[in-house]
């Protein structure tokens, strides 16, 4: 007889790991779910993309990646159930994430959906009530296994329909990672990883910068979402922000990510940082934003800047600014 399947969300933590394991000793065949939006940590360098694909393979299942991008961003500008202690709006992003898993369970004849959430870790997506919650959302009500925590949730319809028994899930509750530390000894999961989700959102610094982007721009892009993630940034106006690289990476990231109307400025042959003027009244800002690139250069007082729009160089030659003239600016101090 042909095993039963199951479809897992999984990501590069232990406790996701942990579910497949246990499914898989009651002898489910399993088909992971991995979920990228645009602001995991996913394919940057060995980003949690990367983590994913290898615990796929030491796990021996198949691995679907689902990305949610545009229809991410819609949701993240008013999410149903609000946000947490950042910009993270966990209980949606979940709900979007099963909604994910439930299309693969349709479309590989799966019979429900298993994930390594444990009751009680996570302040705002892992209590009863908002587990509940993303079930409905998701359209899986009493079709996700936990097997973690299942022993303290209600009975699922795998469990009334006799595909699995209470007596094979889990109790786990909290924070404390002792049991699964245990149970990963005992699956002989080496290595097991540290506890810690990669999203962006839960980052106060960087929830500071996009609650800043989405309360000045109507529906920002994948490339505004990308500009957050490097240099410092400073709000200039209602219409206008100015990003600063702090390093080679950083500055060519952004000379990558500049559009036809930005701006761009560096300082004429000498170390220092690429700058970036994004917005209606960028032009009016060109000579401040001058004075704050060589302010973090290397170059002497008074050298020259090159500014760059779409086509067209100039140069200007300015005074270092002083941090007076630009920290009241800093979005995330």
């Amino acid at each position: 007889m042909a095993k039963k399947k199951v479809v897992a969300l999984l990501s590069g933590g232990l406790d996701s790991q942990l579910a497949v394991r246990m499914m898989q000793k009651q002898g489910f065949e399993v088909s992971a779910v991995a979920i990228k939006t645009p602001f995991c940590d996913f394919d940057c360098g060995r980003g949690c993309g990367f983590e994913i694909r290898e615990r796929a393979d030491d796990l021996n299942v198949n691995l679907k990646t689902v990305y949610l991008g545009d229809e991410y961003i819609k949701m993240l500008k008013n999410p149903k159930y609000g946000r947490g202690a950042g910009f993270n709006p966990c209980v949606d992003c979940r709900a979007m994430m099963f909604d994910a898993a439930k299309e693969h369970m349709e479309e590989i004849g799966a019979d429900f959906v298993i994930s390594g959430e444990v009751v009680g870790q996570r302040p705002m997506s892992q209590h009863r009530r908002a587990l509940k919650t993303i079930e409905e959302e998701s359209e899986l009500d009493g079709v996700i296994v936990r097997p973690l925590s299942g022993g303290l949730l209600p009975a699922t319809k795998p469990e009334k329909d006799g595909l699995i028994q209470r007596k094979d899930l889990g109790m786990i509750r909290g924070r404390s990672r002792k049991p699964q530390l245990a149970m990963a000894k005992e699956f002989g999961i080496r290595d097991p990883p540290n506890a810690g989700g990669g999203c962006l959102l839960t980052d106060p610094g960087f929830g500071l910068r996009a609650e800043d982007l989405f309360s000045h721009i109507e529906t920002p892009t994948i490339n505004d979402i990308d500009l957050l993630k490097v240099g410092r940034h400073y709000r200039l106006d209602q219409q206008t922000k100015m990003v600063i690289g702090r390093n080679k990476t950083e500055n060519h990231t952004i000379q990558m990510l500049a559009l036809p109307n930005d701006i761009t400025l560096e300082v004429r042959d000498h170390m220092g940082p690429t700058t970036i003027l994004r917005g209606d009244t960028a032009k009016d800002y060109v000579e401040f934003a001058a004075s704050v690139t060589l302010r973090y250069s290397d170059a002497p007082d008074g050298y020259g800047v090159v500014t760059v729009l779409g086509n067209t160089k100039t140069e200007c030659k300015v005074k270092a600014a002083i941090e007076d003239d630009y920290l009241k600016y800093r979005i995330n101090p």
